[in-house]
């Protein structure tokens, strides 16, 4: 029962229990052979139906070169569901979701399999009454984004008719300077229209991520302090222990700062450092981010500022892991980084003179991403100097990934009879605190494509902010020097330590 505006006019807005659920649509995902589409995006999607949050009649069309039939598409997601997915497994929500599984054959300059695909989503409109509204999910190699956004354009797959959507789902990384971004912005908005492309930036769909904006704007105990007043510096670590395993030639010649820092570790800042939105509406939202980026000052002494590093042989779990240039496929004078740091300031009243350092790396000491905001010493400590040698500066820390969750580390009286200070945490875990899961960052993403709702994802002006604040660090280190090498299993080169050093400061161990 709904009325003419398709309301539900027995559910109150208020009523919080009732998720949001996605009207009739489908999806199509391009590359769905990869590994990204059979690890995170089949599993998100039956997650999302076992939920009950996609709309009976749901379409998933696969598009891929290899020779299958319906049934071996089928046969493929049901294995990937039972391997990857979150929630436990249920015969009937399969059974529903298996009715509007379809496959097409064909490679992206093959226009008789876009026309095929055309015929396709014509039928599954009918059959399972998608209503004709299909996000088309770019899960391929970026240089094949141009063709297949033109030919979705060519066979009208883009075309938008009344009452119903098509989208345009773009995995990163968007471009791999300014210039490329710019191009392919103008590309993709040629055919569909801003509001309906949507780039994937995976850690803004992660709980955790979206709790920065709960802790600052729903609580009056930390906002007072969030800024140059209170705040010494703020360290962002995204650390991986693997190193690039299979993806040499995705990843030789883009390296880690275009990789982890242009889009994950900016969007971080932005979150951190941003003003209060006037609401958490998307255009409110990416305002405020972009304004952020936008006062984001490059380093004046890039050879300083700026560290890059390459992982060299090592010993990391108790197994011996050999350096970047003897993996396979990479070629043995590559200047690839696999380990960046950066020293970034905010020009603007909040943050003036308070260095933000951003830090990534494959082969670390261990997989961890947090956001650590380092406050200023007490301007005058009571205490004698030995009561408060063991007393380092009070943090709030914002682990992402894994052991989701806040810590807060503050000084404490050392029980006993001599006054001795010294540093506890307080921790609060999702785990322990929610009997609900999180869930994964692909199924609220790909839930908020179906239901057009931007929050999460990053706009064409923050994607070129980024990229204005990345291409000069790029273009220094192309001209000066090479990666500093580090150990497999360490925190990086030993130059990053001395970055933070002449400041008088040092990095976190996670």
């Amino acid at each position: 029962m709904s009325d003419a505006s398709g309301a539900n006019p027995l559910r109150d807005p208020a009523d919080r229990r009732l998720p949001r659920i996605a009207g009739p649509s489908g999806l199509v995902i391009f590359g769905v052979t990869g590994d990204l589409s059979r690890k995170k995006l089949m599993p998100a999607v039956y997650d999302l139906a076992n939920r009950g949050l996609l709309p009976p009649g749901f379409s998933l069309i696969g598009f891929a070169r290899r020779e299958w039939e319906h049934e071996d598409f089928a046969h493929e997601v049901y294995e990937a569901v039972k391997q990857h997915s979150r929630t436990p497994f249920r015969e009937e929500v399969w059974q529903q979701l298996v009715q509007g599984c379809r496959f097409v054959q064909g490679t992206f300059d093959d226009d008789d399999a876009f026309e095929t695909l055309k015929q396709t989503i014509s039928e599954l409109d009918k059959a399972q009454g998608t209503g004709g509204n299909f996000a088309f999910y770019l899960s391929v190699p970026p240089k094949f984004f141009p063709k297949v956004v033109q030919q979705l354009k060519k066979h009208g797959l883009a075309d938008q008719k009344e009452g119903s959507w098509r989208r345009a789902v773009i995995e990163k990384p968007f471009g791999h300077n300014l210039q490329s971004a710019q191009e392919l912005n103008r590309i993709v908005h040629d055919v569909f229209p801003t509001n309906e492309v949507f780039r994937i930036d995976h850690y803004l769909g992660k709980e955790t991520v979206q709790n920065i904006l709960a802790l600052r704007f729903a609580n009056t105990m930390f906002e007072p302090l969030w800024n140059r007043s209170y705040v010494d510096h703020v360290q962002i670590t995204m650390a991986e222990d693997i190193g690039i395993g299979g993806r040499a030639g995705y990843y030789d010649g883009i390296g880690a700062a275009r990789d982890v820092i242009q889009n994950h570790l900016l969007q971080l800042l932005a979150l951190t450092a941003m003003e209060e939105p006037a609401s958490f509406e998307a255009d409110a939202l990416v305002a405020e981010k972009t304004k952020v980026l936008g006062a984001v000052k490059i380093p004046k002494d890039l050879g300083k500022e700026t560290v890059r590093g390459q992982y060299a042989a090592g010993w990391q779990g108790g197994e011996q892991a050999v350096g970047y240039l003897e993996e396979d496929g990479i070629d043995p004078k590559s200047k690839t980084d696999t380990y960046a740091a950066v020293e970034l300031r905010i020009d603007n009243r909040r943050w003036a003179g308070v260095p933000f350092y951003l830090r990534t790396g494959k082969r670390l000491g261990r997989r961890v991403t947090e956001i650590a905001v380092v406050f200023q010493r007490a301007p005058h400590s009571p205490f004698d100097h030995t009561a408060t040698e063991e007393l380092g500066q009070n943090a709030l820390v914002i682990r992402v990934q894994p052991d989701e969750g806040v810590t807060v580390r503050f000084g404490s009286k050392v029980p006993g009879t001599s006054l001795e200070v010294r540093d506890v945490s307080m921790d609060f875990a999702y785990g322990e605190s929610f009997t609900e899961s999180s869930p994964e960052a692909y199924e609220r993403l790909i839930l908020d494509v179906l239901l057009g709702d931007a929050n999460l994802f990053p706009r064409l002006e923050e994607v070129e902010q980024s990229w204005r604040i990345l291409d000069p660090i790029e273009e220094y280190w192309d001209k000066h020097g090479k990666p500093a090498q580090y150990q497999a299993g360490t925190w990086g080169p030993t130059e990053a330590d001395e970055m933070l050093a002449r400041d008088g400061r040092s990095w976190r161990r996670p």
